[in-house]
């Protein structure tokens, strides 16, 4: 092969590593509680520029580890863009974060992990759009990865969740119409410059994408499609609550500890699917460390094994049963799949999770990890109380990257026909 042929395939080569689409990073098993954290709350990480947030994790080893941190900025499609750090960020990344405790009065012992932004190295993130934020070890391998996005405030998204028009499922989905409209910025072309992101429950796994606006009228741009912007309706989300670690609490059945840490076996869950909806307040998702004998929840909120049943006889198909929700970034990694029990006929699993009320759902997905909402184990209904959110993203001409110019909210608990 010529020499300047083999050369600028080596190039070719490392451009297209360089501008590979940039995934999530599953945490290895000692990493547990991975969070995002505004005003003390666990939240979506969707911030708004020049806000503050916190970005928190725990370490099981408890050894005080030291962990350095990296951001980057994407594109729509979540690939490294193409400006330079110092021009995203006021300060500098690749820092070991400084601020870590260790967990006190409890049986699971762990180093808590605080990245606060800003913070001392890193002073402002100066640019709206999708990030990636990296944890690193020493040896600067990547420990886990988190999607996060900030968006300023230069138009307006009025959203209004209806049911779908397509009577085949009109008892199961849920359709997104809205309206965009900026004050100070003539839309060019939106066509092709303004792109969206639509999440339901703050769950990337799910979004829809790629949604271009049905018409416009002046400046203002209308989506009222039917398909294009359905989700299906899901179901409420299940719960446990274990606040006082020690006694069995709301859908705790019994307290054991045998181990060296508490085990708690949640009371066995049947599939809701051919069930009649049942309305019951959840939290979307979330999901709240409490520890009702300690002062700092951080450090003083213990770990627990938690076993959860499933009872789902007509499920036995090619397909995988996960537990997800937010205290696990809703991942389909093995450490969340269930076993089916063949003796007592149901699905299995133990998890460990940091104490307090936390929501979960069983997902079912492929061996690709192609997730199956049509058929879900807890059925679809247009009455699930599901939280909406709407992304703008807009790029002029003359501009170098993705600008996430908006943010909508709506909720289907005034849905309407």
């Amino acid at each position: 092969m010529p020499k300047f042929l083999y050369t600028s395939l080596v190039f070719l080569f490392i451009f297209t590593l360089a501008k590979a689409q940039e995934k999530e990073v599953d945490p290895p098993y000692n990493i547990k509680t991975v969070t995002f954290v505004q005003n003390g709350n666990n939240v979506v990480p969707i911030f708004e520029l020049n806000s503050t947030f916190e970005f928190q994790f725990d370490d099981l080893f408890g050894n005080e580890a030291n962990y350095y941190f990296e951001i980057t900025h994407c594109d729509y499609n979540w690939k490294p863009s193409d400006i330079p750090k110092t021009d995203y960020l006021r300060g500098f990344d690749g820092q070991r974060i400084m601020d870590y405790s260790n967990s006190f009065n409890t049986l699971q012992v762990y180093s808590h992990y605080r990245l606060p932004f800003p913070n001392q190295f890193t002073t402002q993130i100066r640019l709206s759009g999708n990030y990636i934020l990296k944890i690193l070890n020493e040896d600067k391998e990547v420990v886990l990865s988190r999607k996060f996005i900030i968006y300023e405030e230069h138009c307006t998204v009025a959203a209004q969740v209806k049911r779908t028009r397509n009577l085949s499922n009109i008892d199961a989905k849920q359709n997104l119409e809205f309206t965009i409209a900026s004050n100070d910025i003539t839309f060019q072309t939106p066509t092709q410059n303004i792109k969206l992101l639509l999440l339901q429950n703050g769950n990337f796994n799910t979004a829809i994408k790629n949604i271009a606006p049905q018409y416009t009228i002046g400046n203002q741009l209308i989506y009222k499609y039917d398909s294009e912007t359905q989700f299906w309706g899901g179901n409420e989300f299940l719960y446990f609550e274990n606040k006082d670690i020690r006694a069995a609490n709301n859908n705790v059945g019994r307290i054991g500890s045998n181990n060296d840490i508490y085990n708690a076996y949640l009371y066995t869950n049947a599939a809701r699917g051919n069930q009649i909806y049942t309305n019951y307040q959840d939290v979307n998702g979330n999901f709240v460390v409490k520890n009702i004998n300690g002062t700092d929840n951080s450090i003083e909120a213990d770990y627990a094994w938690v076993y959860f049943t499933l009872s789902a006889p007509a499920f036995r198909l090619n397909k995988d049963i996960y537990i997800t929700g937010m205290f696990n970034n809703y991942s389909l990694s093995p450490e969340y799949k269930m076993d089916y029990n063949s003796e007592k006929g149901v699905y299995e699993k133990a998890v460990m999770i940091k104490q307090g009320f936390t929501n979960f759902q069983y997902t079912i997905a492929d061996k690709k990890g192609n997730i199956d909402l049509e058929n879900a184990v807890d059925g679809n209904f247009y009455q699930t109380e599901n939280e909406y959110t709407i992304l703008v993203y807009y790029r002029e001409s003359t501009d170098r990257y993705q600008r996430v110019i908006g943010k909508g909210n709506a909720s289907s608990v005034n849905i309407v026909n």
